[in-house]
């Protein structure tokens, strides 16, 4: 078996570790549980997928992300490293599929949504199957105190029983003290290592804008500073009108939520990966998955919801090392719309239960069936048809998500996904006689290895580029071979979707308390809290507000607009004590009476620097005199 130096040249072509990898991995390979926190960018998934490869059974990986599953996945797999994944949606026959090759030990990675660990089909062949290693990521989703809790990730720990022996790591970016203490406590984590590298980032300045016009402000920042930015705006209709505003005042820029087809989206974040957009105004979703190392500048156009968040998507800023700018923009009007945004995002648990009902009314979904089912998912017309407010239903919906009654798709699951269900021996007696659909067949099975075992999402555009065709062509045939059998292709649907995860239950029964709701709110208005005084602490500096909120100390930045105004002052009050000297001498008590006492402070400072630096004497008589 190679060392991990060289698997890492291997796979991953790198020659060196990242700051910490190499202890996670050598902790994780001594089998001890461990929790991880890198920051964004840092290199998290390497700490699990590199030591599975020196062990004997598979990663069982935990994520919520569907998207960044997919990504995963593809990326295993395009190293010949073989990997699966399970989520909501899938067909009945794919999903045993992916089961019994894990079974079977056919799979080195194995990524599962969290609600996926509550089935009984799933429990049954998790307890057959090999597993050397648990890997949980974005940990945070386990406490009720971090940003994103998610209740099905507390089954997590209930499952490890049925492989008692295998190690467990848990990997998040972001994280407090005391998040960290409730990861490893609702893991049940075995003598847990924990390895953190610092959150503080010495080339980012953070600043806190307050303006009345935020797009005066924010082309202001675009025009002020050179190279590639992100704009994150809260709404779509945001994300469209700031661009529009930028492009307007010559400043390249396009937008980017979950609105467009994938096609589109692809294209527009190529289009800012290859520098030929210079900002991308987006939602919250962009960035993630995204290795662009010379973002310049990152701004809010509104308040975030969290620290943890601000922090992660700031984090996208400077990966280069190079001095780069994360500005958040404030209004008056900051504190009230967080207050709003948080009604919102809690609705009360009578709407909630409303809202299931409607669901279930809507799609015709009997007591006790319905599990497993996808339809489109038509909010507007639901919430016509009943009465309900849009923004409030979606946020019931996002409880019943959490609460594993529903799933609804994100924008980067609406892909193209292709799976081959005939053996390598069936399809190339198909390649022979049939030569034009064969030849592209082989050049998709060269982009995307491991679609023998798994549906895997697929780019036409991509493969009508090593096919000499276009992507009209690709579905074309790729339509045929389905209908043949050859081929599963699911096309690509910009319409959204909701799964009912489970059979249909009494909406009263379900169970809304303090670990699932009212905890979960005082956790979030206690997040919120904080977000609202890092608005208004125009005192403290603010990378150490930040890195205090993370449990870390630090020294002053001397760039934030906190620090560059208390510069300032300083300045104005050796000014005035320059001028107050220069007309007669003075002691420092008198000096301070004269200049005022609510700055005695900053006299007195002011008077030992300037001592310091020769520019004033201080005689026998405590008379000080200028040099």
């Amino acid at each position: 078996m190679p060392d991990k130096k060289q698997l890492l040249e291997r796979y991953w072509h790198y020659k060196a570790f990242r700051p910490c990898q190499e202890e996670i991995i050598d902790s994780v390979l001594q089998g001890r549980d461990t929790l991880v926190l890198l920051p964004t960018g840092g290199g998290k998934s390497l700490c699990y997928q590199l030591p599975t490869l020196m062990m004997d059974g598979m990663c069982l990986v935990v994520s919520p992300l569907i998207s960044l599953m997919k990504d995963q996945v593809q990326q295993l797999n395009s190293r010949h490293l073989s990997a699966a994944c399970l989520y909501a949606g899938l067909g009945g026959s794919e999903v045993m599929s992916v089961l019994n090759n894990a079974v079977c030990g056919r799979l080195k990675f194995l990524y599962v949504s969290p609600e996926r660990l509550r089935t009984r089909v799933f429990i049954e062949h998790f307890r057959r199957m090999k597993v050397s290693l648990i890997a949980v990521d974005e940990a945070h989703c386990v406490s009720q105190w971090g940003y994103d809790f998610r209740p099905p990730y507390l089954q997590i720990a209930e499952v490890r029983q049925y492989q008692p022996s295998a190690t467990m790591v848990a990997l998040t970016a972001t994280a407090t003290p005391a998040v960290v203490e409730d990861i490893c406590r609702q893991l049940k984590m075995r003598s847990c290592q924990v390895f953190r590298t610092s959150f503080a980032r010495p080339n980012v300045t953070y600043s806190v804008v307050h303006t009345g016009d935020k797009k005066q402000r924010l082309l202001r920042v675009c025009q002020s500073e050179e190279g590639s930015g992100i704009v994150y705006c809260g709404s779509r209709r945001g994300c469209e009108s700031v661009s529009a505003f930028l492009g307007a005042n010559g400043v390249s820029a396009s937008y980017y939520h979950a609105g467009l087809t994938p096609a589109e989206r692809d294209r527009r974040q190529e289009m800012w990966m290859k520098g030929e957009c210079r900002v991308m105004v987006a939602t919250s979703a962009f960035g993630m998955g995204i290795d662009k190392a010379e973002v310049r500048f990152v701004v809010h156009i509104e308040a975030p919801s969290s620290l943890e968040a601000y922090f992660q998507e700031a984090g996208r800023v400077g990966r280069d090392g190079k001095a780069a700018w994360a500005v958040l923009l404030c209004s008056n009007d900051a504190a009230r719309r967080l207050d709003e945004s948080l009604a919102v995002e809690f609705p009360p648990v009578k709407h909630i239960r409303n809202a299931y009902k409607a669901l279930c009314n809507y799609y015709r979904i009997p007591m006790g069936s319905g599990g497993d089912s996808s339809h489109e998912f038509k909010m507007k017309e639901i919430c016509s048809m009943y009465n309900l407010d849009v923004r409030e239903f979606y946020s019931c919906c996002r409880f019943l998500e959490r609460e594993g009654l529903i799933a609804l798709d994100d924008a980067d699951k609406r892909q193209s996904t292709l799976l081959i269900p005939v053996s390598r021996d069936e399809l190339y007696r198909f390649q022979v006689d049939h030569m034009r659909s064969g030849d592209m067949l082989q050049n998709i099975i060269r982009l995307y290895p491991g679609l023998f075992l798994s549906r895997i999402p697929i780019d036409e555009r991509r493969i009508a580029s090593r096919s000499m065709s276009d992507a009209g062509e690709v579905r074309r045939i790729l339509k045929e071979l389905n209908e043949m059998h050859v081929v599963e292709y699911h096309p690509a649907s910009d319409k959204p979707s909701i799964t009912f995860t489970s059979e249909r239950v009494d909406e009263n029964a379900i169970y809304f308390g303090e670990q699932n709701y009212y905890g979960l709110l005082d956790a979030a208005r206690h997040r919120m809290d904080a977000v609202k005084a890092y608005l208004s602490n125009d005192k403290e500096c603010r990378s150490r507000q930040l890195l205090a909120y993370f449990g870390e100390s630090a020294e002053d930045c001397g760039r934030c607009d906190v620090c560059m105004a208390r510069k300032q002052s300083d300045v104005d009050v050796e000014q005035a004590v320059v001028q107050a000297v220069s007309q007669t001498k003075l002691t420092v008590s008198g000096l301070c009476e004269l200049l005022g006492e609510q700055n005695i402070m900053g006299v007195e400072e002011a008077v030992r620097d300037m001592l310091d630096r020769g520019e004033l004497h201080l005689d026998r008589n405590l008379l000080l005199s200028l040099s």
